[in-house]
């Protein structure tokens, strides 16, 4: 309390207006009162006893107080009480422990129906939750990941035999996460740029998310760069321009509201030459990158996660390889957040066929495993290539 004694003294000086009247209600007093009893009797309880640290933060907010008093209360509690902001620090380390990273299973209806299709398996329900339970049950495969990233209906899901998926992944030491997003939609008025849509009662799906056992969340944001930037970005050296003025602008943004970078990880494209380019070195993409994160990526933040942006599974993990091979000043751990690239040959190999299971979790532990030492900077590219391990995931004009 001592580091808050200018807070308070500064409070005490603030004029009282009699124009409204306070009311008071402290439920852990039978007169509705506080007490400094009470108060201590409330924080010795169990912690199970006690509101969530979700919930508590919600009540915070929602008093209808004077926002420096709300602040000086917020520093008080935070001091004093369990909060998920130190929980969320501490998972966000996690995941970026060296050695792990993340799959993105977090596909949306549209996304999930697109890729079932490229095996001829109907898009229904039963087949995502088949496709998933194949994935989260692979034997070995859950030793490489520290994160998985689950679209809403998933987080629900059960395997064949009844077990929650969440379950499943905690068990394996693999934290649930949760895309918190609804999509994008176009703005009027421009040439195709987006919005991300969620803001609308993000913090109730968040509790519900959170209860249900998600233990990190995923927004995105797709950016639409303009004709000149495209051609420009034929070229690595322009596309780490386009890079680092698209980071710089988000972590700006970032500090001007106060967000607590410790608690985050980043998700960003790799330094590659646009699509219709000659293919570049593993090393020079890893080069590129990496100086693009040094210039506008803080310290603080505990882990850079890529996604694969259509590149092959095997071109996504040499290219991860190469970036921690190098030798230069990296703050941040260097991993992988990886959907298309970590289940295309998965999906060749399953084709939807029960007697296909075990052929394709073996082919998803070749490439979590691949990755698992790309992120140590020791993958030789001896991985077994699976059917599509090779082949380019780019997709024109491909909608977020």
């Amino acid at each position: 309390m001592g580091g808050a004694r200018p807070d308070a003294e500064h409070i005490l000086q603030c004029p009282i207006v009699n124009k409204c009247s306070d009311l008071l209600i402290w439920g852990n007093h039978s007169s509705g009162t506080y007490s400094t009893r009470s108060g201590y009797a409330w924080l010795m309880k169990p912690e199970a006893t006690m509101p969530s640290p979700p919930k508590l933060w919600f009540m915070l907010a929602k008093l209808k107080i004077l926002p420096k008093i709300r602040i000086y209360i917020w520093r008080v509690a935070h001091a004093a009480l369990p909060v998920f902001a130190h929980e969320l620090a501490k998972n966000a380390a996690y995941i970026g422990t060296p050695g792990k990273g993340i799959l993105a299973a977090d596909e949306s209806t549209g996304t999930i129906g697109k890729r079932l299709s490229s095996i001829n398996v109907e898009n229904v329900e039963e087949n995502w939750r088949a496709l998933r339970e194949l994935l989260f049950t692979a034997p070995g495969a859950l030793q490489y990941l520290s994160g998985v990233i689950l679209f809403e209906e998933t987080l629900y899901q059960k395997t064949a035999s009844g077990k929650p998926f969440v379950d499943v992944l905690k068990e394996g030491g693999v934290l649930p996460g949760i895309k918190v997003d609804k999509g994008t939609v176009e703005l009027n008025g421009t040439n195709g740029e987006t919005f991300t849509q969620g803001l609308d009662g993000l913090a109730q799906r968040c509790q519900k998310y959170y209860d249900a056992g998600a233990r990190f969340a995923k927004w995105r944001a797709v950016l639409k760069i303009g004709p000149n930037e495209r051609r420009k970005c034929q070229w690595a050296s322009h596309c780490a321009e386009v890079t680092e003025r698209v980071l710089a602008a988000c972590y700006k943004s970032l500090n001007d509201h106060h967000v607590m970078l410790e608690g985050t990880l980043l998700k960003p494209n790799m330094v590659t030459p646009g699509s219709d380019s000659p293919k570049v070195a593993p090393e020079v993409i890893a080069e590129y990158t990496v100086c693009a994160l040094q210039r506008t990526v803080p310290a603080a933040v505990p882990a850079i996660v890529f996604l694969s942006g259509g590149q092959s599974e095997e071109e996504a993990t040499l290219n991860l390889n190469a970036m921690n091979k190098l030798q230069t000043k990296k703050p941040w751990s260097l991993s992988f957040s990886f959907g298309r690239a970590l289940q295309q040959s998965t999906l060749k190999a399953w084709a939807g066929k029960e007697e296909n299971l075990k052929k394709a979790q073996d082919a998803l532990l070749v490439r979590c495993k691949a990755n698992s030492e790309a992120t140590l900077g020791t993958y030789k590219g001896d991985a077994k290539l699976g059917e599509g391990a090779a082949e380019s995931l780019h997709v024109k004009d491909y909608k977020y």
